[in-house]
């Protein structure tokens, strides 16, 4: 628990929004939890208990409330290292890491543990084992699909993560006491339609306009593209193929996903992924406050409140992306990026102009002659590197997701040809969700700050530490452009 109880209830009393996710709040006498911010009347003190997690609440009998809707609540940010594991791990299983035959055993290979240590690390941090985390998010993303979509009952239980029909209706009727038939009944009417719209939480404020700002810049040509308010991208998750489009929700602490219904069977990875993309974890009251406090940034900071860190939605794209933007400028990368993928890229079917697409595969680019590349305009030692790091994720040495030790990945990525520590920074900062990620040798970084050596940036940003990342943020804003 981050809070005592007398803090928890201090800000249900204030239905303080900053505090969205970071708690729940049980009510003993209707058996009910909620978020801090739940408009429902506030009960007395001595009928509430607090939870750090929603699995913690389910286990103790409580069910979730209808009105404030505990799946919309954000997630947790990373905030130390010491919760890192338990965190990634629980972020894989919200993104679906147990769901279609995923095991516990993988998962805990893929952090570099055995099984019995990530269990005692995700009991520790939460309480509860990581089936009982996998089971209450298949719950709570199947109340939010039959509460938001037309999708059939059946197809909820499979998009939600479920195996069978008949375990969804068991475990749904055992936790709310509700079948899922009677609840879609009483959600309002959902027009059909041949996509899923959902919702994604954030906690305010949230900088979106310059968040699409930098992503437009950025923006791959056939994959991504900026329209209005709009951020639309193909995807790709594993065979699972489609579009999809987030904006915000006016008047809401929310954006609004739309995707292609066949990305359904993929939905918790998608949701997952979107959230790292647009960094919807993160907690802005803290991270602005920490770095107001230096003089160097403290102007920069109010002037830009919600600043957020933008992701990735597919750390392999990004890493190319990122090797393409070596010694070029923005305009020139974004501009081989396309021509990547136009000349790599599947295509795909997507109702909006322009996006006809897939990012470039790894198993392609491995594939691909260094001479096809450099046909693009691409430089040799560029070329190079990409086909490098293409072969080790397509033959699995590679994992480019936010894992348990991100420096320690970011410094084994420069020993891959032509990858100096800028790329790998960079690559931390947005594919591996590194906080305190820093490219001090960035040129934007070094104009920005004032400051001609990028070892006496390097030094000055140990007063940043651990949004490094986020300040990197900041000071790019005042040099659009060279990121």
């Amino acid at each position: 628990m981050l809070f005592d109880d007398e803090t928890c209830y201090r800000a249900l009393a204030a239905r303080d929004a900053r505090f969205d996710g970071l708690f729940f709040v049980g009510v003993t006498t209707t058996r009910i939890y909620c978020r801090p911010i739940c408009s429902a009347r506030t009960p007395g003190r001595d009928r509430c208990r607090f939870f750090s997690n929603a699995a913690l609440a389910e286990r103790e009998g409580f069910r979730p409330c209808l009105r404030c809707r505990p799946e919309l609540a954000p997630g947790h940010a990373p905030v130390d290292a010491v919760r890192r594991t338990a965190r990634v791990a629980a972020t894989r299983i919200e993104a679906g890491a147990l769901n279609d035959g995923g095991s516990l055993e993988t998962l805990a290979r893929d952090l570099g543990l055995s099984a019995r240590q990530l269990r005692r690390a995700v009991r520790q941090e939460y309480g509860v084992s990581p089936i009982e985390l996998a089971q209450t998010r298949r719950l709570l993303l199947a109340k939010q699909l039959l509460t938001e979509s037309n999708l059939p009952i059946a197809r909820v239980a499979f998009a939600s993560g479920f195996e069978s029909v008949r375990r969804f209706n068991a475990l749904f009727r055992a936790h709310y006491r509700l079948t899922p038939t009677t609840m879609r009944r009483a959600a309002p009417p959902v027009h059909a339609r041949d996509s899923i719209r959902l919702t994604l939480a954030y906690r305010p404020p949230l900088a979106w306009d310059v968040l699409l700002d930098f992503l437009a810049g950025r923006a791959t040509a056939g994959v991504e593209r900026i329209e209005g308010r709009a951020y639309l991208r193909t995807a790709a998750v594993g065979p699972h193929h489609g579009w999809l489009k987030v904006e915000p929700i006016a008047g809401r602490n929310a954006l609004a996903v739309e995707l292609a219904t066949s990305l359904t069977p993929a939905l918790p990875e998608v949701l997952g992924r979107l959230k790292d993309l647009f960094d919807l974890g993160a907690r802005p009251d803290v991270i602005a406050s920490h770095l107001r406090s230096d003089p160097r940034l403290a102007e920069v900071v109010s002037r830009c409140p919600g600043l957020r860190v933008p992701g990735a939605f597919d750390g392999f794209e990004l890493t190319v992306r990122a090797v393409l933007g070596q010694r070029v400028s923005v305009r020139a990368a974004t501009t081989l990026a396309g021509r990547l993928a136009a000349r790599f890229g599947a295509p795909v079917e997507a109702p909006f102009p322009g996006l006809d697409r897939l990012g470039p595969a790894p198993e392609r680019l491995a594939e691909a002659q260094d001479s096809e590349l450099t046909a693009l305009g691409i430089a040799a030692p560029r070329a190079a590197a990409i086909r490098a790091i293409a072969g080790a994720v397509a033959r699995r040495e590679l994992d480019l997701k936010p894992g348990p030790d991100p420096e320690a990945l970011a410094t084994a990525l420069t020993a891959y040809p032509g990858l100096g520590d800028w790329t790998a920074q960079y690559i931390a900062m947005r594919a591996l969700r590194w906080p305190d990620a820093f490219p001090a040798g960035d040129l934007g970084l070094l104009k920005a700050f004032g400051e001609p050596s990028p070892r006496r940036l390097r030094d000055a940003s140990q007063a940043w530490r651990p949004w490094r990342a986020y300040a990197a943020m900041y000071l790019w804003s005042q040099a659009v452009g060279q990121a």
